[in-house]
């Protein structure tokens, strides 16, 4: 080795040393930053916390007398919201993420039934723009709707204001006593559909098979992926509960605004002529159809604000509190001396095992959940609230056991059913001493499926084939995916599935006390919506979920009673630890701009969701009681 030889490997010795001593010296750096950060965090929490909870007092939020609630909720209403890892609220805010948040209805009733009582607030400003709601979310609309009602009905006013108004954003802002409207803004009422795509003929194209395995007439979860068109038994199921939603919201409307009967539809069906009478300017079709009272600009409706509630302190705006402020100025549900009544939420898909509360219902998580209220001797009640499409049908399995131990516990059970309980939330509701929905929640889908896909056709197209050898009949099913789904496999499959619809049926009957061939008649895998499940003895009772407490503390026989929200509540740092990974989207947006990153990051929303959607059929027996069409 030469001595120029000889010192360069010197030199790269030290040079890769010190690059080793500097990565040591950064991570050290960036995992005290870490703690550091945690714990001050926990510290903020906990001082926070400490001054919220001292002597029960709530938060103070200085609130002008006679000043407005706004009610300016950001995000997409939901029965239970997800908890928030504050890292992941940093990071999604660095790389320019703008998911919409969460509400829960049950947020938004308290903030308005607080406002009701509060004599400092004299009315309620509606800034509904950044609201919005699934289809399937009609009952909390109406729920929201009810309230907002018995709060004008107490004399004080309500106004709403906007840019424009989506269909659901205007159902509650028709409770208004006025309502106005950007004059270029625009208010379409689209009625409700249930529309979506089909993939037989593009699943052809790849040369995927298609297995599928359902009992129901009805039950078409699958349909988009073994036809090009929705089946006339769908086309029936759906346009019945459509209908009724339709109907409900049409109702709600014209009675708030003083309209004649018909006026609401007559708007949606002929959106056209009323246009060409008004120059195609769709403020004016509002304005002149009644929707709206006035049309004005940003700046008039400020004025007119002012006028109503005064000025604020600065002299620019009126005299206000905001949704989020006010709500964390209300009273929290108190546990004092009084027995509990168990408030048990079942809301997102069924899946097997656990899962995050307010993204899906893990089995064991609720389960686990019920156990804990059957455990717990001041719990004398349950009322367990559902909005669930379903899933899992083994998950659901699993709650139902702990429900039937509940009741032999000699604890009562409600369901209360919310927008959505079908299929796998009907499953766990069936047992409970008495279902409530609303009028328009969307129930039924009794029924079982199974579906995957197997790519042998697709494989053999660019020269991949499988062959080999086994010990059984059933060993081949180790090559199905690449290679065919081996007939004795599909056989058992769809056995499994027909056993999994007569035990569901079995539930049903047993739970309900109705004879199994009537629920195979009411069954079939169709959705039914709330008043017509009631006519089918499929629920108790029509209410909301504040009837369902009633009820419950009755079975109980209970005078006195204290709700409280059985929940697994996680710590900061859990939360904070609980999902440090960070998503693709976030990554690969790094050193984009704007305008790109926008693009990238929707385009990975959209593969997330639908990994998301996948990863949720995890059966152990491949059989799901899923209402996909309903969600």
């Amino acid at each position: 080795m030469s001595d120029h030889e000889s010192k360069f490997t010197v030199w790269g010795f030290v040079k890769g040393f010190a690059k080793l001593v500097i990565g040591t010296l950064l991570l050290l750096q960036g995992l005290i930053g870490l703690v550091v950060l945690l714990l001050f965090v926990g510290v903020l929490v906990s001082v926070t916390n400490g001054i919220a909870d001292a002597e029960g007092d709530k938060v103070s939020v200085s609130i002008p007398d006679g000043a407005a609630l706004v009610l300016d909720p950001n995000g997409v209403l939901v029965e239970m919201t997800e908890e928030v890892n504050p890292l992941e609220v940093f990071r999604d805010e660095a790389y320019g993420i703008n998911e919409p948040s969460q509400i829960s209805v049950h947020d938004i009733v308290k903030v308005i039934r607080g406002a009701k009582d509060d004599k400092r607030i004299k009315g309620i400003v509606l800034d509904l723009g950044s609201f919005g709601a699934s289809m399937s979310s009609a009952s909390k609309l109406h729920y929201i709707n009810d309230e907002l009602i018995k709060f004008k009905e107490s004399g004080k006013k309500i106004v709403a204001v906007g840019d424009y108004y989506s269909q659901d954003q205007y159902l509650l802002a028709s409770t208004a006593d006025e309502i106005y409207m950007n004059d270029y803004g625009n208010l379409v009422v689209y009625g409700y559909g249930a529309y979506g795509p089909y993939f037989k003929s593009f699943l052809e194209k790849l040369k995927i098979t298609s297995h599928v395995f359902r009992v129901g007439t009805f039950k078409s979860a699958i349909e988009p992926f073994i036809r090009d068109d929705m089946s006339p038994e769908a086309k029936e199921a759906n346009i019945a509960y459509l209908d009724v939603l339709w109907r409900e919201y049409a109702n709600r409307v014209n009675t708030a605004r003083g309209l004649e009967p018909g006026t609401i539809e007559n708007y949606a069906n002929n959106l056209g002529p009323i246009m060409r009478s008004v120059d195609g300017d769709f403020a004016k079709a509002a304005l002149e159809t009644g929707l709206v009272d006035e049309l004005m600009s940003r700046a008039e409706m400020n004025e007119k604000l002012i006028e109503l509630f005064g000025k604020s302190k600065d002299g620019k705006s009126f005299k206000k509190v905001g949704f989020q402020r006010y709500l964390v100025a209300q009273d929290g549900p108190t546990d004092g001396s009084a027995p509990n009544i168990a408030v048990v939420t079942a809301a997102g898909t069924i899946v097997d095992g656990e899962a995050p509360v307010g993204r899906a219902v893990g089995g064991d998580t609720l389960a686990a959940t019920l156990k804990k209220a059957r455990e717990d001797e001041k719990v004398k009640a349950v009322v367990l609230r559902i909005d669930s499409p379903g899933g899992s049908a083994f998950a659901s399995d699993i709650i139902r056991d702990e429900i039937l131990a509940l009741k032999k516990a000699g604890k009562p059970i409600v369901a209360s059913m919310g927008s959505l309980a079908a299929s796998g939330g009907y499953w766990i509701a069936a047992d409970a001493d008495e279902i409530w929905a609303s009028p328009t929640t969307i129930t039924g889908s009794i029924g079982i499926f199974g579906y995957f896909n197997t790519f042998e056709n697709t494989a053999a197209e660019v020269g991949i084939f499988v062959d080999g050898v086994g010990t059984t009949t059933l060993a081949p099913m180790l090559a199905t995916g690449v290679g065919p789904l081996p007939e004795a496999g599909s056989e058992i499959i769809q056995l499994s599935v027909e056993n999994g619809y007569d035990r569901f049926l079995t539930v049903v009957g047993n739970g309900r006390g109705l004879e199994k061939s009537y629920v195979d008649e009411v069954g079939q895998g169709r959705v039914w919506i709330g008043e017509r499940a009631k006519d089918l003895r499929l629920v108790d009772n029509l209410g909301t979920f504040d009837d369902a407490i009633v009820a419950a503390a009755k079975l109980a026989k209970l005078d006195k009673y204290d709700i409280v929200d059985l929940r697994e509540k996680r710590t900061p740092f859990e939360i904070l630890l609980g999902n440090l990974s960070v998503k693709a989207s976030a990554a690969l947006g790094l050193g984009t701009s704007e305008q790109s990153r926008g693009m990238v990051t929707k385009l990975l929303k959209a593969v997330e969701d639908q990994t998301v959607f996948f990863e949720e059929f995890n059966d152990p027996n491949g059989a799901y009681a899923r209402c996909i069409t309903c969600e």
